[in-house]
């Protein structure tokens, strides 16, 4: 990359202007206290040229500060090293700042390069996307979601953001809130599957419910059924695999479209029937709470009204 394309890219910086309680002290304890940077991202700072600056001039962590300056920390990545190769493709924003995006994703595309998609991959899309934007960003994905699911996921723009997001994971901070096709109807229509999940020893690619996997939780609640399929509410308390496919199979509800572990139909739907509906999080550095919310894409929809599950208002009036 040329010094003038580098120099015209959108830099992340984080800043704190010293008040008059903390003078005196650690630039490495502001960093860690006030802006909640991990040694991990301070260590990567401390190397760059303009990675720690206190009133605009490079200092060392243990520099002393006082009260009225301004101590600053170029948190966005210098350094492209993902890997992940640039290419033009769609991207679905439903939300982006400084720090983070939130995408809506496609069915059928994989979130990361890989198995024969190297260059058709949400990341080689947004990698383009900051390139043309002049983002100064690499691939930071947040949790994942299967190549057959469609809707909501978080993306960090910076390694800080990424951490502090990755932290939220599985706590109440961090909601993300399924909607599915199941055939069959669960019994209860409302509660949670508390079953371990391992890999299954029979296949590479799926996983099972055994007594040694690993802790494994799915609220669901039944918005509708009729006709032998359910439309079903579900939250993750964990994140394993294919969780939710694996737990609606365990109870004897497979997701509509499974071939994996249950049966294949395209006459239904050619792709496992969920979609990542609502995300709830923190944002990772002002401490918003953020929500969005993706509707149920045309394959989804159209199988919804094929099997007279729900009318069209009433999913939303079921939140």
């Amino acid at each position: 990359m040329e010094g003038g394309e580098r120099e015209r890219r959108s830099v992340r910086r984080m800043v704190l202007t010293v008040r008059p309680e903390q003078a005196g002290q650690k630039v490495d304890a502001l960093l860690r206290r006030e802006l909640h940077l991990s040694g991990t991202v301070i260590r990567r700072a401390k190397w760059l040229e303009d990675g720690i600056l206190l009133d605009g001039e490079r200092v060392f962590v243990s520099r002393r500060v006082e009260a009225g300056q301004v101590l600053s920390v170029r948190v966005s990545d210098p350094e492209i090293r993902s890997g992940v190769v640039p290419v033009p493709g769609p991207l679905d924003i439903v939300y982006e700042d400084e720090d983070i995006l939130i995408l809506n994703k496609a069915p059928g595309v994989l979130v990361h390069p890989g198995g024969g998609h190297f260059e058709d991959s949400i990341g080689n899309y947004l990698m383009d996307y900051y390139r043309r934007r002049g983002i100064e960003a690499d691939f930071h994905p947040v949790h994942r979601l299967d190549k057959g699911t469609s809707g909501l996921l978080a993306v960090a723009k910076h390694p800080h953001a990424q951490e502090r997001l990755k932290g939220q994971l599985h706590t109440p901070d961090f909601r993300r809130i399924y909607l599915a096709v199941c055939l069959g109807r669960p019994s209860p229509e409302e509660g949670t599957v508390d079953a371990p999940i391992g890999r299954s020893e029979t296949s590479i690619l799926a996983r099972e419910v055994r007594p040694d996997g690993q802790p494994s939780r799915t609220r669901y609640r039944t918005l509708s059924s009729r006709g032998g399929a359910s439309l079903l509410q579900l939250e993750l308390e964990t994140g394993r695999t294919h969780q939710i496919r694996v737990h609606m199979a365990h109870i004897g509800c497979p997701l509509a479209g499974d071939h994996l572990y249950g049966e294949e139909d395209r006459a239904l739907i050619g792709r496992p029937a969920l979609h990542s509906w609502r995300l709830e999080l923190i944002q990772p550095v002002t401490g918003e709470r953020l929500r969005a919310e993706a509707p149920l894409p045309p394959d989804m929809a159209g199988l919804l009204a094929r099997l007279g599950l729900v009318p069209e208002d009433a999913l939303w009036e079921g939140r």
